[in-house]
């Protein structure tokens, strides 16, 4: 089995790491080109297919990736990329997502290897919002044609079908789902953290799936639709990581207790009451998590706290400086204004100078 774990330690040690351990090097250097070569077509010969399979490999190879990871990335030379894709799209939007939060998805060094040893409710986002980011990438990916084993959605299933005609090009989730879920690994059965953090990679592949939307072209005489042409899209990562979030807001406390029947490991509330935490039983769609979060306020083995962090006076001040009080700074600022349209194409602005306030938490 492999272990969620694997799939964030490779997703956010590259994302912050700028992506340059991880980035694959131009196709050029491994061709040996200089960029002044004449605008022909030619052949690939042996030695130059050999080389691009040796920079995939490499690419592949340089992500911490476990055994049957790292063969499932070799063997398409589009997973790489996309895997690299994944990386940047989650790791930003989980930093969009948090950023008027006490966390602001922090992950330097110390800061992501203490939070992924404990099971929290960030956590518990990180898990999601890194395998939608997989499953979107993927499902993407096949549709632009970067990937050899699969290509454009092939599953028609709408209604009407004489007046429909499927065209286009869908975004291949069904591939995608196949390949994220064997590239996850087979559910845990004793691990109570293991099957939490199961759990929460499905939810992320779950928003996907219900974020997908059949988009139509008509066509037909004077604009008639007598036929359409559509297919089916994903939904924009930002509105995936929005979703996300509001799980998060909403994640339940979980425990663990034994199906009688199956004698294997099943996800529930605490045995415990706790108070202000819901005894709901979860359901597939809900973010689950074990440990409650500390407070992010003071710098930790989770986080730098809020300590010089920049916040916006009644709004969230109060929440991120933790009580602290903040510090105000006065500055003067230059920003294009009074800006229109000129014809035929371009936008003439002028330059408004302005004194704005800072506030920033205090230590």
């Amino acid at each position: 089995m492999l272990d969620g774990h694997v799939l964030l330690g490779w997703l956010f040690s590259c994302a912050l790491l700028g992506l340059l351990a991880c980035t694959p090097r131009p196709s050029a250097a491994y061709f040996g080109l200089t960029g002044n070569e004449p605008l022909t077509i030619l052949p690939l010969t042996s030695e130059m297919e050999e080389a691009a399979i040796k920079a995939h490999y490499k690419v592949c190879d340089r992500l911490k990736l476990e055994k049957k990871q790292r063969r499932m990335c070799r063997r398409d030379p589009g997973v790489a990329e996309t895997l690299m894709e994944a990386i940047s799209m989650s790791a930003l939007e989980c930093q969009y997502q948090f950023r008027f939060e006490r966390w602001n998805c922090t992950l330097e060094g110390r800061y992501r290897a203490s939070l992924l040893k404990r099971g929290f409710k960030e956590t518990a986002f990180l898990y999601a919002i890194s395998s939608a980011g997989l499953t979107h990438a993927m499902a993407k990916a096949c549709s632009a044609g970067r990937m050899e084993r699969c290509t454009c959605d092939e599953a028609p299933d709408l209604e009407n079908r004489e007046a429909w005609q499927w065209g286009g090009c869908g975004d291949n989730l069904k591939y995608s789902n196949k390949f994220v879920k064997e590239f996850l690994g087979r559910k845990p059965n004793k691990d109570l953290r293991a099957r939490v953090d199961f759990h929460n990679n499905l939810v992320g592949m779950k928003v996907i799936k219900a974020g997908v939307e059949t988009t139509c072209k008509c066509h037909g005489v004077s604009g008639s639709c007598t036929v359409r042409t559509c297919w089916r899209q994903l939904s924009p990562f930002h509105e995936i990581g929005k979703q996300l979030k509001q799980k998060y807001e909403t994640s339940l406390k979980v425990g663990s207790t034994t199906n009688e029947a199956t004698g294997e490991g099943d996800i529930s509330p605490p045995k415990k009451s706790i108070p202000g935490h819901s005894d709901q039983i979860p359901r597939t769609t809900d973010l689950v998590y074990i440990d409650d979060s500390p407070s992010f306020c003071m710098m930790s083995r989770y986080s730098p706290g809020t300590s010089g962090r920049k916040c916006y006076k009644d709004k969230n001040c109060d929440s991120i400086c933790c009580g602290r009080g903040h510090n105000t700074q006065s500055r003067v600022v230059t920003r294009p204004c009074q800006c229109q349209v000129r014809w035929c194409c371009y936008v003439e602005c002028k330059q408004c100078t302005q004194r704005e306030e800072v506030y920033t938490c205090k230590d």
